[in-house]
């Protein structure tokens, strides 16, 4: 399966009025945490590696220097 990256969602602005809303009270630290379960819960409803490791490196194209980008490759 390949990562579906076309608009699916019905209520876009919805969804981001709810996360932005999921944030507005916690500090740094609990940003982050929420930031990993989110993750963590998404990556289990997806299930798929293949599409999971495209996301990963999608997602940080440009945030992750070129010379360390096959690092994601050795992540098991």
């Amino acid at each position: 399966m390949k990562l579906d990256t076309t608009p699916r969602l019905a209520d876009p602005d919805a969804i981001f009025t709810a996360l932005a809303h999921a944030y507005c009270h916690l500090d740094d630290a609990q940003a982050r945490a929420f930031d990993a379960r989110l993750i963590l819960l998404l990556t289990n409803h997806v299930g798929d590696d293949d599409v999971l490791r495209e996301a990963i490196a999608i997602a940080s194209d440009g945030l992750v220097p070129r010379d360390r980008a096959g690092d994601l490759d050795a992540v098991p």
